[in-house]
Parts: C-alpha cells; sequence; structure tokens
C-alpha cells in the first residue's frame, strides 16, 4: 500500500511538462494523497510489540491540534496581511511625498523601472524553474533509493524487509522536498515583488522615504518569514499526525497502543527532503549570484571601460548588472529560505525521534511529543507581535534607526520567548524523564537547553555584526589596510574571519555542554530548536537585505536622484549586516541540529543492539581505528566541498568578465554610451540621441548554465559520502565521519562568512567616503605622521575635503567632492585622472593633503578586490557548509537501519567492533 503511494508521489513531480506553478500543485497533490491515505492508515487492530506504547491521553492530541493549526493559520494570514501592504505600493512615481527632481522625469524613469522589474522576475522565475526541473528529477529519483535501501532493515533475526517503513519514509522525502521548494519560490517571488517597490517608497523625501522604503523591505521579508515557518510546520504536523494513525494498534481491551519509534523515524524523511533541495537552492544560487556579483564588479570597477573611466556594478551599462540582481534573490532569498527550512524540520524531527525513546514522554502523551512543534507555534505568534515594533512603534526616521530596529527585533523575540517557554515546559512535559544514560531530566533542564540555544543564538548575531558592521573597529581597520593595497586588504579581512571564529565556537561549546548535561541528547535537539525559535523574525532580516540591495540596483540603473541611492545604499549597508548576523544564526543552528541529528543516528542505530553494548549506552570510542581514522576523512570534506564551490564561481566569473569585454568591444556605441556620466547621459538623451544599451540576457545564460552544471559535484560528494562510508565500513566509520565534518564544518564556515562579511562592508565603508582624509598625501609635508592621524581621526569624510567651486556674490562656496570631481572630470580630465589614481593629493578643510579615498580611487579598487574575493565565501561556500553538515547527519539518520542490517552494523568491509 504505502509503496504505491509513495510512487505515486514521485511521479507527480517527475513529469517534464511542469511550470512553475507546478511547485505548488505538486505539493498539493503531495499532501492530498496522503489524507486520501486517511483512512487505509486508521488504526486497527493488529499485535502490539515493544515498542508500541500506550495512549494513556487521547485527549492531548485535540489540543496539540487545535493549537499547532491556530498559529500555523494566524501565521499564513498574516504573511497573506503583509503582503496586501506591499501590494499597494504603486510602482508609477506619482504618489505625494516624491522629490521635484524625479517628478520632472518621472514617465521615463517609471517606464524603465518597470521594465527592469520585469526583466529581473523573468530572470529569477527562469533560473529557478531550470533548478527545479534538475531537483524534481532528483526527488523523484532519490526516493526510489529510499525505498529500496530503507526497506532494508536489521530485524530480530537479522537482515529483513519493511517495505511500509521505506514507502513511508520515501513519502515524507518527497513532501519535504517539494515543501522546501515551495518555500524558497514563495520567497524569491516576494522579494522580486517587493525590490521595485522599495526603490519607489524611497523616492520620498526626509523621515517618510526612510520610514517607507526600510517597511516595504521589512514587511515583505516577513512574508516570507511568517509563511515559510507556518507552512513547514503544519505539513510536518500533518504527516506527524497521519502517521500516528498509521502505527496505531488497538487491542483486544479497546486500548490504543501507538508504535512512536517508527512514527518519528519514518518522518525523518521530511527533514532529509528540505535539506536536499537546500543543498542545490544554496550551491546552485550560490553560484549564480556570485558568478554574476564578481563580474559585474570586476568588470565596472576594476577594469572599467577605458581612459581610466569606472563603472558602477548596477549601472545600467553594465552588461552583468541584471544578472547580478537575479543572483541576490536566487541565491540569497531562495537559497536561504530552503536552508533554515531544513533546519527547522531537521531539528524538529530529530527532538521528537529521540524523545519518542523515552518511556516517560511517550507515556506523557502526544503533547509531550510533539513539544518541538510548540515551540516553533509560539515563536510564530511572538515574532508576530513583535514585528509592529520595527514598523509602527519604533519605525526608522534616519539612517541611523535602521541597524538599531533590526537588532531590537532580535532581542525582543528572544525576551519573549524566554517568557513564554518557561510555562509552556512545565506544562508539556513530564515531570522526570529518563534518555539512555541521562536520567532524572525535569522540564526545567530542558527549558534551561532551549533558553540556552535561544540566547546562544543572539548572542552569535550580535559577535558576527561585531565583526561585520562598519560601524565597529573591525570592519574599519580591514578598510584602512587597503592604503597599501588589496593584498593586505585580503590579509587584514582573513585575519579578521580566523579571529571571529573564537567567541561563536565557545558559546556553541557552552550550549553543548550545558544541553548535553542536562537532557543528554534531547537537550541537544531542544537548543537548535531554540536557536531557530524566533526563525520568523530571523527569514525577515534575511530577506530584507537582498530586497534592499536589488533596490538600490534598481535606483542606480534607472538613474533616480543620489538621494535616492543615499537611502537604498543605508538600507543595503544595514543588509549586509544583519544578512552576516543571520549566517552567524544559521551556522550556529546548523551545528546544534547536526549534534541533535547525531544523537538521533546513535539512537536509532542503537536500537538494534544489545543494550549494554549499544553506541547509546557505552558511547563511541574515539581510540577506535575506524572512527578516528573517519573522523580525520570527514574533517576533509569540508574543505573538498568548499573547493568545488569556489572554482566554480571563479570559472564562472572568468566566463562573465570576457563576456563583459566582448560586449564593450563589439556592440557599437556600448562604450561611449556608458563612459558618460549621469549629467552628460541626461543631456544626451535631451538631445535625442538614443543611448546603447547591453545584451544583458547573454550574461544571465552564463550564470544559469554555470549555476547548474556545476552543483552537480558538491551535491553527490555530500550525498554520497555517508551512505558509502556507511554501507562499507559501517556505523562506527559514520560516526566518526558525522564528528569530525560538523567540528571543521563550523570552523570553516565562520570564517568564511565574516571574512566575506567584513570585506563587503569594508566596500560599502569606503563608498560612503568614510576614508576620505585617512590617508597622508607624500607631498613633503612637514606634518609628523602621528600629527596626521590624530587630525584625521577627527575630521574624515566627504565632508572633510568639500572644495571651492564656482564663485557666488564674489564667494567662493564648498562644493560637496561628489560633485566637484563630476564637473572636473569634464573640466581637466588628465588631473581627474591623477586624483582618483593618488598621483595627486587633495585639500581637506583643515588644510591637510590627503589621498582620494572614495568610489573610483585606486583605494577603492583594493577594496573592491577584497570583496569580490569574499563574495563566493560568504555566499557560496560559507552559507552551503552549513547543509554539508546537515545533510550528511541527517542521510545517516534515514539510512542508519539499512546500515545496521549489512554485517550487524560493521559493513561490508566488515570493519568496525560491534557485538564484539
Amino acid at each position: 500500500r504505502r509503496p504505491g503511494l509513495q510512487s505515486r508521489v514521485s511521479r507527480s513531480v517527475g513529469g517534464s511538462s511542469l511550470d512553475m506553478v507546478s511547485a505548488h500543485k505538486a505539493l498539493a497533490v503531495s499532501l492530498l494523497l496522503c489524507l486520501l491515505a486517511g483512512p487505509t492508515l486508521a488504526a486497527s487492530n493488529g499485535t502490539v510489540t515493544p515498542d508500541h506504547k500506550e495512549d494513556l491521553h487521547p485527549e492531548a492530541k485535540a489540543s496539540a491540534d487545535a493549537f499547532i493549526y491556530t498559529c500555523g493559520i494566524i501565521g499564513v494570514c498574516f504573511a497573506g496581511f503583509l503582503f496586501f501592504i506591499v501590494s499597494r505600493i504603486s510602482l508609477r512615481g506619482s504618489e505625494s511625498g516624491d522629490t521635484e527632481s524625479l517628478l520632472s522625469t518621472s514617465r521615463a524613469s517609471d517606464d524603465e523601472l518597470e521594465a527592469i522589474y520585469e526583466t529581473i522576475r523573468a530572470g529569477a522565475r527562469a533560473f529557478l524553474w531550470a533548478e527545479y526541473q534538475i531537483c524534481f528529477i532528483f526527488i523523484a529519483c532519490f526516493s526510489l533509493v529510499i525505498f529500496a535501501l530503507v526497506s532494508h532493515t536489521n530485524g530480530p533475526e537479522g537482515s529483513t524487509w519493511d517495505f511500509d517503513a521505506g514507502g513511508l519514509t520515501a513519502v515524507t522525502f518527497v513532501v519535504g522536498g517539494l515543501t522546501s521548494i515551495l518555500s524558497g519560490f514563495i520567497g524569491m517571488m516576494v522579494a522580486v515583488y517587493a525590490n521595485a517597490r522599495t526603490a519607489v517608497s524611497a523616492k520620498k523625501e526626509g523621515e517618510a522615504g526612510w520610514m517607507a522604503s526600510f517597511n516595504a523591505a521589512f514587511r515583505a521579508g516577513g512574508v516570507m518569514g511568517f509563511s515559510l515557518c507556518a507552512i513547514s510546520m503544519v505539513v510536518l504536523y500533518v504527516l506527524a499526525v497521519l502517521y500516528r494513525s498509521h502505527f496505531s494498534v488497538i487491542d483486544d481491551k479497546g486500548k490504543t497502543w501507538v508504535n512512536y519509534k517508527m512514527l518519528f523515524e519514518c518522518l525523518a524523511g521530511y527533514g532529509l527532503g528540505g535539506s536536499a533541495i537546500a543543498m542545490f537552492g544554496r550551491v546552485g544560487g550560490g553560484i549564480f549570484t556570485k558568478a554574476a556579483d564578481v563580474g559585474a564588479d570586476l568588470s565596472g570597477k576594476v577594469i572599467g571601460v577605458g581612459d581610466g573611466k569606472k563603472l558602477d556594478e548596477d549601472s545600467p551599462f553594465n552588461p552583468a548588472c541584471i544578472a547580478d540582481n537575479v543572483g541576490d534573490n536566487v541565491g540569497d532569498v531562495a537559497g536561504m529560505g530552503s536552508d533554515l527550512f531544513g533546519s527547522f524540520g531537521e531539528a524538529s524531527c530529530a527532538a521528537m525521534l529521540i524523545g519518542a525513546s523515552s518511556a516517560a514522554i511517550a507515556e506523557a502523551g502526544w503533547g509531550a511529543l510533539v513539544f518541538p512543534l510548540y515551540i516553533s507555534a509560539f515563536g510564530i505568534l511572538v515574532c508576530l507581535g513583535v514585528s509592529f515594533v520595527a514598523t509602527d512603534v519604533y519605525p526608522v526616521k534616519k539612517e541611523e534607526d535602521i541597524e538599531n530596529v533590526l537588532k531590537v527585533q532580535l532581542f525582543l523575540t528572544s525576551v519573549g520567548m524566554t517568557v513564554v517557554l518557561f510555562p509552556l515546559a512545565y506544562g508539556a512535559l513530564p515531570a522526570s524523564i529518563d534518555l539512555g544514560a541521562t536520567t532524572g531530566v525535569t522540564p526545567l533542564m530542558c527549558y534551561v537547553a532551549v533558553v540556552s540555544g535561544l540566547w546562544g543564538g543572539c548572542l552569535i548575531g550580535f559577535i558576527t555584526e561585531l565583526y561585520t558592521s562598519h560601524s565597529y573597529t573591525p570592519v574599519r581597520d580591514v578598510a584602512l589596510s587597503a592604503e597599501t593595497g588589496a593584498a593586505t586588504n585580503i590579509i587584514y579581512g582573513l585575519a579578521l574571519g580566523y579571529q571571529s571564529c573564537i567567541l561563536p565556537v565557545i558559546i556553541i561549546a557552552v550550549i553543548i555542554f550545558l544541553s548535553l548535561k542536562t537532557s543528554g541528547m534531547y537537550g541537544v535537539a531542544l537548543a537548535a530548536l531554540g536557536m531557530l525559535a524566533n526563525l520568523s523574525t530571523c527569514l525577515t532580516i534575511d530577506v530584507y537585505g537582498p530586497i534592499s540591495d536589488n533596490a538600490g540596483g534598481i535606483a542606480e540603473m534607472v538613474e533616480f536622484p543620489s538621494s535616492v541611492r543615499d537611502k537604498t545604499d543605508a538600507l543595503d549597508a544595514a543588509g549586509n549586516t544583519t544578512a552576516a548576523i543571520g549566517k552567524g544564526f544559521a551556522i550556529g543552528s546548523a551545528a546544534l541540529v547536526s549534534l541533535a541529528l547525531f544523537g538521533a543516528f546513535i539512537t536509532r542505530a542503537s536500537a538494534s543492539m544489545a543494550e549494554d553494548k549499544s553506541l547509546a549506552t557505552a558511547g563511541v570510542n574515539l581510540l577506535s581505528p575506524i572512527v578516528f581514522g573517519s573522523l580525520v576523512f570527514g574533517a576533509m570534506v569540508p574543505y573538498w566541498f568548499s573547493a568545488l564551490t569556489m572554482k566554480s564561481v571563479g570559472q564562472a566569473a572568468n566566463a562573465m568578465v570576457k563576456e563583459v569585454a566582448r560586449q564593450w568591444a563589439e556592440i557599437p556605441g556600448l562604450c561611449d554610451s556608458a563612459g558618460l556620466d549621469f549629467h552628460e547621459r541626461q543631456e544626451a538623451r535631451a538631445n535625442g540621441q538614443v543611448l546603447v544599451k547591453p545584451d544583458y540576457q547573454a550574461c544571465i545564460e552564463i550564470a544559469t548554465k554555470a549555476s547548474l552544471r556545476e552543483m552537480i559535484a558538491p551535491g553527490i560528494l555530500v550525498i554520497c559520502t555517508p551512505i558509502i562510508v556507511g554501507s562499507f565500513l559501517g556505523v562506527q566509520a559514520v560516526a566518526g565521519l558525522l564528528a569530525g565534518s560538523v567540528a571543521s564544518s563550523v570552523q570553516l564556515a565562520i570564517s568564511m562568512s565574516n571574512t566575506g562579511g567584513a570585506w563587503d562592508n569594508a566596500k560599502k565603508y569606503t563608498e560612503k567616503g568614510e576614508l576620505n582624509g585617512m590617508f597622508q598625501f607624500r607631498d613633503g609635508s612637514s606634518i609628523p605622521l602621528e600629527d596626521f592621524r590624530i587630525a584625521a581621526e577627527a575630521n574624515h569624510g566627504n565632508d572633510a575635503i568639500k572644495q571651492y567651486g564656482a564663485t557666488k556674490g564674489g564667494k567662493q562656496e564648498e562644493v560637496d567632492i561628489k560633485d566637484w570631481l563630476s564637473e572636473l572630470a569634464s573640466k581637466d580630465p588628465q588631473r581627474y585622472i591623477r586624483i582618483l589614481t593618488g598621483d595627486e593629493g587633495i585639500k581637506t578643510t583643515d588644510g591637510r593633503t590627503c589621498v582620494y579615498a572614495g568610489k573610483k580611487s585606486a583605494i577603492h579598487s583594493a577594496v573592491v578586490v577584497g570583496d569580490t574575493v569574499g563574495d563566493p565565501l560568504k555566499d557560496t561556500s560559507g552559507p552551503a557548509l552549513n547543509i554539508v553538515m546537515k545533510l550528511m547527519a541527517i542521510i545517516s539518520v534515514v539510512f542508519a537501519d539499512f546500515f545496521m542490517s549489512i554485517n550487524g552494523g560493521n559493513g561490508l568491509f566488515n570493519m568496525g567492533d560491534i557485538g564484539a
């Protein structure tokens, strides 16, 4: 019965005729099939085995149903409400509050804005559909692998076949994969829908512009945050309820017994499906976005169009700019959504699987078993209430408010969850819980485990901000190091990344010790869920960043006035920092989730061993040759994976730069159009001259083909490694493999993400002009270097190098450096180039002579090189390492019984000593 259901679901997602909407349809079909199978999954008379537990509290299920479904509906409805508010923002620049400079050219700008907006939407949709076609094929094929291998289990009399377990696990895998696809798709579609609306909102003057643009991006992020959490929770719970009915038996006395162990083992496929799709989303999307980003940066800011003229990466005459903006959505939004969905699914499944091994939790009823889902449900409600603080109670009114408002969101949601979790733990969990070797666990201990994860994640986020925000010294030091070129900038950035690992790793270690000491592996799983408790808010902030980045790109391409770009740049800079904070959360939660899954793997494998010799009781012997050797091998896997993804980005970016150079060389008039500044282009348009635009589609195709081709090898590496090791070397080797990969991945992911984030914001700090006045020009001046530095600390930035412009009324007045340089470029281009290259100094308002260090300067080129090196670190390899450790662990959990069926868990080569 179960295999037939599984095969129908597989076929429903494997057809080649599906369009983009089929992601939704396939999910609906899979859930509908599960619901239709409800009567066949219902409890029936049968044999009660030792794994069955009596359902002593049938009323608990009704309470759980009501609460979880209600919270899910509230989350989805609130996401719809946020989308409705965002949709009311018109793309036409005719709203009150628009600047006069915009209204004068409103019609042309709005037409171009809509054209660019539609191009980005089409590009993102086309890439996702191409990627998801591969994912659909993978889901269909790998579900058959799961069905075949999971059905081969280890019974009391040796290896046997259990097609029921294999079929049900395959179904949860299919549903998990489709839900992950839907999560990424919703986020991406909302992000590309909101980017132009955020740019339009920034057209308003003063506080109204800051508030409107921030709220547009923040609310759009909330659409994904709340919909993803609600949908993933409800889908998982629906599967749990259906499988509960299937694994129930009614005895001769009318009592109901449930095999919770088998229920939650089969449910583990849900997390596997989510993580497998996240792997493709993170790697494929990451390669796409960084190939385009690096290509756009190098082409425009470093290489330029000749005669010393440089372009911004978002210049409409940079052929890679549209691909760059498309990539922000498919990598940073769709990939992140699938990633954190996988974390939620895996942490929940691990906690429920480990909890089901405790007789006390099983006897306490359904409410105690689904306590992990209660945490997520309460998280939706708390995050919903706190979200109004950012948009209504304490809104953004100026640039300085942005980071503070976002940090307040993280802090308040953590406080709120700390309060509600205490009564929740005491109300849902039994007074005393025995978890294998850990006995006497109380609800207070479980509460401490959850809260340690919650606040540990918050601390990791704020520490990440310290190392990635240009508001603090570390990033500013990286920017200052560019005075002597790109090499020192890269050295400083690498050192920062390594240093930034220290505190987060110590925090993770303390969380693991506290939770493991007090509550065993169940506590570790709860700590992971605690770190994900405010996932709705974390996702909201994560998606806010790419939306703001896209809004800035659109404002640049449409050539909105600088006041609009100043707002979107500030939103984007804060988004870079919050994205780094989100990556810190994701890495920390991935480490805890992986350890929880490690515990679930040990628990599941030990069920087939003698109790006194099981791994759960005796532990994993680190000095065992097979364990230690596998541990060292496992520590290498993240580096192998990173090598593949980094090289893929490099190859794709190389092709992108060559394509941009080809277009500038071969498309008549493109270089000339690109070389004009803003005012020259306005004058040319006024004279009726048609400016030549590049071929954006060619760059999008390069990024798409490269990402889809290059994501296969890293995916095969991660998916196949634990299966091969477990099949040939046994479960002890898998235990070593997982331990090594987690320990290595955490350090590597933190250093990669923070190094890239620091380089990115060092570039933003430089582009704001904050380095102007900081570097002494060597002109034989008698000012000692130390005195120069003291003066520079007190007077730096664009205001420090204002120049004297045209005479009015017999007096010269100060002119902003940007306007002065723009005028100089047309009057004296040779001097303009000398100033940009640092061959001529520029006077500060306090009389010093300094090196110009703003946009398009030699120093700016140095920080751009650092930023481009960091792009694949922070947005491709680093984030994908989260999935490396999680996916390897969840695969081990799902296939644990299969591993145990081969020579009693010692593998085909009989390398272990289980049972000896």
